[in-house]
């Protein structure tokens, strides 16, 4: 029993794991993705960006459940750029902290593309991937087609 005496060192950071394969290189069969859901794999490009505007649905249906923790998430998250009607008159832009804030109204937007700029990001705006689980990034899209139908009034 000489490596009951004498262990056989391996390095737990180390690049290869105990069969030589590399650590992390394979999912574990069977299980699922933090979150539930399949990793977001439309790319920060301005291709990704049409891609997901044109491709990208919505998979939840409209209803009043979705668009109040829509509404509710837009106000915790958004309403301090792009103000309470989706204007782009909220507080930082008031306060002229933010300039050039877009207004819904004017933005050629769909489903796919404000769910592509809530993971990613644009311009001075940050991803908010991590913040917002799945079902809140397409609950606040939702609500804010509804701002923006509200605009073009």
């Amino acid at each position: 029993m000489p490596d009951m005496y004498i262990s056989v060192p391996y390095d737990t950071d180390g690049e290869n794991g105990l069969r030589g394969d590399p650590v992390n290189s394979k999912p574990v069969a069977g299980s699922i993705p933090r979150g539930g859901h399949p990793a977001y794999d439309i790319p920060d490009t301005n291709e990704g960006y049409e891609k997901a505007k044109t491709e990208l649905k919505n998979p939840y249906e409209v209803s009043e459940e979705n668009l109040e923790n829509g509404k509710a998430m837009y106000t915790i998250y958004c309403i301090s750029c792009h103000g309470a009607k989706g204007d782009g008159n909220g507080y930082l832009s008031e306060a002229e902290k933010f300039v050039g804030i877009p207004n819904y109204k004017d933005r050629d937007i769909t489903d796919g593309s404000i769910y592509h700029v809530l993971m990613h990001g644009k311009n001075l705006m940050g991803s908010h991937s991590s913040q917002l689980t799945y079902k809140e990034r397409w609950q606040i899209v939702q609500y804010v087609e509804v701002l923006r139908t509200d605009l073009l009034k």
